[in-house]
């Protein structure tokens, strides 16, 4: 037996299937990069006793309703994954779209934030804190652009007539990369907005 059918076969007896395993072995990949993101912040801030400083203030209204909006999506991504074992078409469907459109509502508020930074002429360049600022919650808006898309894309599969018997896992691998980005803000959100 080759080394890679007895890496398979030791994988199939744990009962992991190769696209859940791919994901969270991806899904670490993503932790290490917001770990080394999130550390240097800390670092950067630990140096600076006047941090952020007096142009570091941010919306705490629009920061708390974007971390309502993602918890919420995580729920119906949750639901979306729970009407795939019931077989649900219309729930899975439903819930999918709005956590598409849950995603999209917080892209939105995260680009008004933006637009008044951009009107106050802050910018990346402008101090320390508004690099850290931009990166991470630049970064983080990507990895849910993404997230949107992939959600979009399993929802344009649910009408595949073979989507029950070889496609409806992909609710979960699209679930578990949802639920790593609404925990990475659930980090960033203080971090960045309340210490």
């Amino acid at each position: 037996m080759s080394q890679a059918a007895s890496v398979e076969h030791s994988v199939g007896q744990l009962g992991i299937e190769d696209g859940k395993l791919g994901m969270w072995v991806f899904l670490a990949s993503e932790v290490m990069f917001f770990v080394g993101l999130l550390s240097t912040y800390i670092v950067l801030k630990a140096g600076h006793p006047a941090w952020p400083g007096p142009q570091g203030h941010l919306s705490v209204p629009l920061g708390t309703l974007n971390t309502l909006i993602l918890i919420l999506s995580s729920m119906t991504m949750a639901l979306s994954v729970a009407a795939v074992s019931t077989r649900n078409a219309g729930a899975l469907r439903l819930y999918l779209l709005a956590t598409i459109v849950l995603g999209s509502v917080f892209l939105g508020i995260k680009s008004i934030e933006y637009s008044a930074k951009f009107h106050h002429e802050i910018f990346p360049s402008t101090s320390v804190f508004w690099s850290c600022y931009f990166v991470l919650t630049g970064v983080h808006a990507l990895h849910v652009i993404v997230g949107v898309g992939v959600n979009a894309w399993v929802l344009s599969k649910t009408w595949d007539g073979n989507f029950w018997t070889s496609k409806s896992h992909r609710v979960e691998l699209s679930g578990l990369y949802w639920h790593f980005v609404d925990v990475v803000w659930i980090f960033l959100f203080p971090l960045l907005y309340l210490l």
